[in-house]
């Protein structure tokens, strides 16, 4: 299923045909060229390696830049691989544009979501918290206990506990498409993806639909 890369602009809304205020995302999608065209013979699947953007030989290692060099396309942003059909007529160098969505209704789109770094049980696991008063001290915001003592004399694995959020590769399914303005190649997603403004998101058709309703 092919897919294409895009950019994240940011969130603005538009307006439906009856004056109703519809949030959107904003995503730019550039060019995205094919670098590599993997068959079943040889690689034991059939995909398509796609990149877009374009990036400095400075800041890539030598690897990537004599696999780009070797198919003769310009070094881009990244690389990502979308399965495609065995009998699909793609070719290296190909660029793949904005006008493949142009029928098509709705997307999912993956993307890594906003880093919020070390974070509480709280903001974490949307614990209620302790006491603000009544004789507590400095552990208004704490977890409690987290176990036993000799029997089982462990913490049990997956207990909700403090740590890292966020930065997760996150997809949400079945995104009406509002609108697509090829002209400046955005396209304008109903409500939010994940990731932050500028990060790359990976849109992919619709399949398997879980609605016919339309905007």
């Amino acid at each position: 299923m092919q897919g294409l890369i895009g950019r994240k602009i940011g969130m603005t809304r538009t307006f439906n045909s009856d004056g109703s205020s519809i949030p959107v995302t904003v995503i730019k999608i550039s060019d995205n060229k094919i670098v590599q065209i993997k068959k079943i013979e040889k690689d034991g699947y059939s995909s398509i390696q796609v990149t877009t953007g374009v990036k400095k030989f400075s800041r890539e290692n030598k690897s990537i830049i004599g696999h780009f060099k070797k198919n003769k396309v310009e070094l881009g942003r990244g690389l990502w691989e979308f399965k495609v059909d065995k009998n699909s007529k793609f070719y290296v160098g190909q660029v793949l544009s904005i006008n493949t969505f142009i029928n098509i209704n709705k997307v999912n789109i993956t993307g890594i979501s906003k880093g919020k770094g070390f974070s509480g049980t709280m903001k974490r696991w949307n614990f209620h918290g302790q006491d603000a008063s009544h004789g507590n001290s400095l552990s208004h915001r704490a977890p409690g206990s987290i176990g036993q003592n000799q029997t089982p004399g462990k913490v049990f694995k997956g207990k909700k506990m403090s740590g890292h959020l966020g930065y997760n590769k996150n997809t949400v399914k079945n995104l009406f498409v509002v609108k697509i303005d090829l002209e400046h190649e955005l396209l304008l997603i109903k409500g939010s993806v994940p990731g932050s403004k500028g990060s790359d998101l990976i849109i992919k058709p619709v399949v398997k639909y879980f609605s016919d309703k339309v905007l």
